[in-house]
């Protein structure tokens, strides 16, 4: 069975993407594009979409205004330039969002999550290992992954922080970095961390605690945080602010 789905967005090049992406994936089935949020009140109003890949930043009722207006709960994939709309995303249940220019690899994660189909993703070559072996001072260190509390970016090189106060400095980007590691076990939090999960005590929207250690959670990976990382469901109102 396919999952019907439509594109509101007002910028016609990234439309065209989407639909490429789209007619790439068999079950995904485009039944309408439209430039505006009233004309999407109108198609969803006809074909009632199981899927709206829906821009945030439009004229008149933005993505997320037209969201709350809707009498039925499809689910959304949001599709934006704009970073500062990730909490508010996340607090309407969205299913994912896209920051524009959205690649292929990345939009095929969101659909995944709909569909729940096995599509194949690149996958980290250390994925299942319990360890991993980092270059420092001339010599290959063996690390393993339970023992590391978070990573540090610098301009040029990272630190590696472990548990007992131990550091390792490794010149690799961070990049370099999160490709090396298991993606079930860490989290990019900002543009210069990423985070053991395991080892995160406490958090906000905003910050995230390794036992007294305090990082920012940067505005363009709030989303992606906020969706993995679980909720405590002693929190009536949800995350809270700070």
């Amino acid at each position: 069975m396919s999952c019907k789905c439509i594109i509101v967005d007002d910028e016609p090049p990234a439309i065209k993407v989407l639909e490429n992406y789209i007619a790439s994936i068999a079950q995904l089935e485009l039944i309408s594009t439209c430039k505006n949020a009233f004309e999407a009140l109108d198609e969803m109003r006809i074909h009632r979409p199981d899927l709206i890949f829906l821009d945030i930043n439009m004229p008149k009722l933005t993505g997320t205004e037209l969201l709350k207006t809707l009498s039925y709960t499809p689910k959304v994939i949001f599709t934006t330039a704009h970073k500062d709309f990730a909490i508010e995303a996340f607090e309407l249940d969205a299913v994912d969002y896209l920051l524009k220019p959205i690649s292929f690899e990345r939009f095929l994660k969101a659909v995944n999550k709909v569909l729940q189909i096995n599509y194949p993703l690149p996958e980290s070559p250390n994925f299942g290992l319990n360890f991993v072996y980092f270059r420092s001072d001339r010599k290959m260190v063996k690390v393993f992954i339970d023992e590391v509390l978070y990573i540090e970016s610098f301009r040029d090189y990272v630190i590696i922080h472990m548990d007992g106060n131990r550091e390792l400095r490794v010149k690799l980007s961070l990049n370099q970095v999160d490709e090396m590691l298991p993606e079930n076990k860490f989290l990019r939090i900002h543009r210069s961390y990423i985070v053991s999960i395991e080892k995160i005590t406490a958090f906000t929207k905003t910050d995230v605690e390794i036992g007294k250690i305090e990082l920012p959670i940067g505005k363009s990976y709030s989303y992606s945080f906020l969706k993995l990382v679980p909720q405590n469901s002693n929190l009536p109102n949800g995350v809270p602010e700070r």
